[in-house]
C-alpha cells in the first residue's frame, strides 16, 4: 500500500516510536491521527505537523475512549486506512518476584488494548477496500532474556493475536503485520515498571537503535504487506 493520501491512526503517539512514525507517515503524504493519554504532547505534535494531523486523547485500555478516537478520525478525515498499534509499557523483574497485579496491568496495555483498538477500527478499515494494521511487538519475544518475562509474555500474546488476525482479515482487504523492534532509544525504558536488568547477570548489553529506524520499518511493512519484520541485529537474531 502507498500511504500517500491515506489516513493513519497511531496509538502511543506522544513520544518515541509512535511520534516518529507519525512524522514519517506525514512526510510520506499521509494524514495522521495521534492517539495517546498525554494530550499536551500529541497536541504539540499535531501543531508541528499541521493540517494533516489531529490529536485525540484516549486511554487505549478503555473501549469507550478508543471508540471516540476512531469516530473522531472518521469525522475529521473520512475514515482510517492504517492502524499502528504502538502503545505499550515495559517491565522487568524475575518470575519468582513479579507482582501479579503489575503483570495484569502490562498484559492489559500490551495485549488486551491492541485487541480493543483493532475491534474498534476493523469496521472502518473494512470499508476502505485496502487497509493495514501494524502491531508493534518487541524483539525480546524472539529471545529469552532474564527479567523480561512479563513484558515478553505480553508482547508474545500480541504476536499470536496478529498472526491469527492476518488470516481472519485477509479476505476483508485488511493486511495485518507485526514488527519486532530491538532495544530502541525512547522513553519506554525510563517509564518501565521494575528495575533495569543487570548487564552482568543477564548478558544484556545491547546498543539501541533510534525510533526513526523503527518508523522506517513500520512504513516498509505497510508498503510491502509482509507478515512481519524483525529489527534484531544479526548477533541477537537466533
Amino acid at each position: 500500500m502507498d500511504i500517500n493520501g491515506k489516513v493513519v491512526l497511531v496509538t502511543g503517539a506522544s513520544s518515541g516510536i509512535g511520534a516518529a512514525t507519525a512524522r514519517a507517515a506525514a512526510a510520506a503524504g499521509a494524514k495522521v491521527v495521534l492517539v495517546a493519554r498525554r494530550e499536551d504532547r500529541i497536541t504539540a505534535l499535531a501543531g508541528e505537523l499541521g493540517d494533516v494531523a489531529i490529536a485525540v486523547r484516549a486511554d487505549v485500555t478503555d473501549a469507550a475512549q478508543v471508540r471516540h478516537a476512531v469516530d473522531t478520525a472518521v469525522e475529521a478525515f473520512g475514515g482510517i486506512d492504517v492502524l499502528i498499534n504502538n502503545a505499550g509499557q515495559a517491565m522487568t523483574g524475575a518470575i519468582a518476584d513479579v507482582d501479579v497485579e503489575d503483570f495484569r496491568a502490562i498484559v492489559d496495555l500490551n495485549m488486551v488494548a491492541p485487541l480493543i483498538v483493532m475491534q474498534a477500527s476493523i469496521p472502518v478499515l473494512r470499508e476502505q477496500g485496502e487497509s493495514a494494521i501494524v502491531n508493534v511487538s518487541s524483539g525480546v519475544t524472539l529471545m529469552a532474556v532474564p527479567g523480561s518475562a512479563t513484558y515478553s509474555s505480553s508482547k508474545s500474546g500480541l504476536n499470536q493475536l496478529s498472526a491469527v488476525a492476518r488470516n481472519e482479515l485477509k479476505d476483508d482487504g485488511i493486511t495485518v503485520s507485526t514488527i519486532y523492534p530491538f532495544v530502541t532509544d525512547t522513553e519506554l525504558y525510563e517509564n518501565m515498571r521494575g528495575a533495569a536488568p543487570h548487564e552482568e547477570s543477564s548478558g544484556w548489553r545491547p546498543t539501541p537503535h533510534t525510533a526513526e529506524h523503527v518508523a522506517e520499518g513500520i512504513l516498509a511493512l505497510i508498503t510491502s504487506g509482509d507478515a512481519e519484520l524483525s529489527l534484531l541485529p544479526a548477533e541477537w537474531d537466533h
